[in-house]
Order: C-alpha cells, then sequence, then structure tokens
C-alpha cells in the first residue's frame, strides 16, 4: 500500500514507468524483457508520441493517443512489455495474460483484446517499427560484468541484482533516467557503483574505473560524475 501512495505521487513519465516495472515484476519476466520495453517504451515512443501530440493537436485521430489519458499509457506500457516477450522468449506470452493483468491494475479503463491488438499496431507505428534493441544499457552492464568477472577474482563479488535495483531506481526521476541516453556510458558506471557498493570494503582494492574506461572508451571524469549522482540518488531513495 505504501508503495502504491508512493508511486500515486510521483510525475506521470516516473508513474508510467513504476507501472511497467511492476508490471514486469509480476509477470516474472526476465530482465532483458524488461529493460528491452523500458527503452522502447520510455526513450523511443513515449516521447515521440508527446512531440506528435504537440505538433498535430487535434489531428491526432487515433483514440488511444487523443486524448492521451494516463490509462492509455498505461496500456501502451504493457503492450511495451508484450513485443518484448516476442522479442526475447521463445514462448511467447499470450496477450490475453496482458490482459488480464491490465484488467486488474489499470483502473480508469477497461480494455479488450482487439485494443491490445490495435495499440500494438499504433505504437509500431509512432517508432517507425524501429525496436532498438541493439543498444541497451542492461546488455552493455551484462558484458561488462561477465568482462570484469574474467580479469578479477572480486568480479564474483558484485551483486547482478544489485546493478538491476540501480537501474531501476534511475528511471524514477526524469534527470536520471536521461542517463539511458549513453548506454554504454550508464553501464559502466552502474558496474562502478555496483563494486563500491556491494563488494566489502576490504576487498576494494581492483582500480574498476581505469579498468572501465580502458574497456569502453569512455572519459574517467564523466564516469566518476555518473557514479557520484547514482550514489546519491541510491542513499537518498534508501532514507
Amino acid at each position: 500500500m505504501q508503495r502504491e501512495f508512493a508511486a500515486a505521487a510521483l510525475p506521470l513519465r516516473a508513474r508510467l514507468l513504476h507501472f511497467l516495472i511492476e508490471s514486469a515484476q509480476q509477470l516474472q519476466l526476465a530482465p532483458i524483457v524488461k529493460y528491452t520495453a523500458l527503452s522502447l517504451f520510455a526513450h523511443r515512443f513515449y516521447p515521440r508520441c508527446l512531440s506528435r501530440l504537440e505538433e498535430r493537436a487535434n489531428d491526432v485521430a487515433n483514440w488511444l493517443l487523443y486524448p492521451l489519458r494516463e490509462s492509455n499509457l498505461q496500456l501502451f506500457a504493457l503492450v511495451s512489455l508484450w513485443i518484448s516477450t516476442k522479442i526475447h522468449t521463445s514462448l511467447h506470452l499470450s496477450v490475453k495474460i496482458f490482459k488480464s493483468l491490465g484488467d486488474s491494475i489499470i483502473k480508469e479503463q477497461h480494455y479488450t483484446v482487439r485494443d491490445y491488438l490495435e495499440a500494438e499496431v499504433v505504437l509500431m507505428q509512432e517508432v517507425n517499427f524501429e525496436i532498438g534493441i541493439n543498444n541497451i544499457a542492461f546488455v552493455h552492464f551484462e558484458e561488462l560484468l561477465l568482462q570484469f568477472k574474467g580479469v578479477a577474482k572480486v568480479g564474483e563479488l558484485v551483486n547482478f541484482e544489485a546493478g538491476m535495483d540501480i537501474m531501476d531506481l534511475l528511471y524514477e526521476k526524469e534527470e536520471t533516467s536521461m542517463l539511458y541516453t549513453n548506454p554504454r556510458s550508464l553501464a559502466a558506471s552502474v558496474l562502478v557503483a555496483s563494486y563500491i557498493i556491494t563488494v566489502p570494503k576490504q576487498m576494494l582494492e581492483f582500480p574498476v574505473l581505469p579498468w572501465v574506461k580502458f574497456v569502453i572508451g569512455c572519459d574517467e571524469e564523466f564516469i566518476l560524475d555518473t557514479v557520484t549522482g547514482i550514489l546519491k540518488h541510491v542513499f537518498d531513495a534508501s532514507r
């Protein structure tokens, strides 16, 4: 109940991303499914949708886009997850599973299976059928952590789930979610932050910052600034 009240107090975009993350957890979807859906919805569909609304206003014909209600955007969030499952899972989840979840958590509107099918077409049209699955921070983080474990024993102590928790937290605020526009640098920063948070202090000897700089060719000062911001956000959220 407290989590619901906290989510209700967030701005619209953050509420929608919280909704998507919670839906992925309820459906027990794999992390790659969740983060692909977040990338599709948060960084492709949602901003483009708002931009086109400003450009076309009353010319927007589809009822799912105009007026743009929160319940409709929740529908698109579920559809983003549905599309992502089609990409990443061999056993595709039926649209009826997403409809059943939507019936229980979308309060303002009831949607039919046909509405979900229509929303899928609308969403894909809005992103020009470009899902963009090849440049996702989670994938880079997973690859970096695997490489890190290959070069340092201490890599085994970096908590993978902690890294995912950090990535979820970064979606809570507009300014931190914008870090996702640079997925490789964000992945490196999340790895460093996870290393600092989860590895015992007496074992923090590996030069992880120079290592990620070498591996991904990023600016060390930029990574340090990003890690500092991430840690501040994480510790503020834990209070």
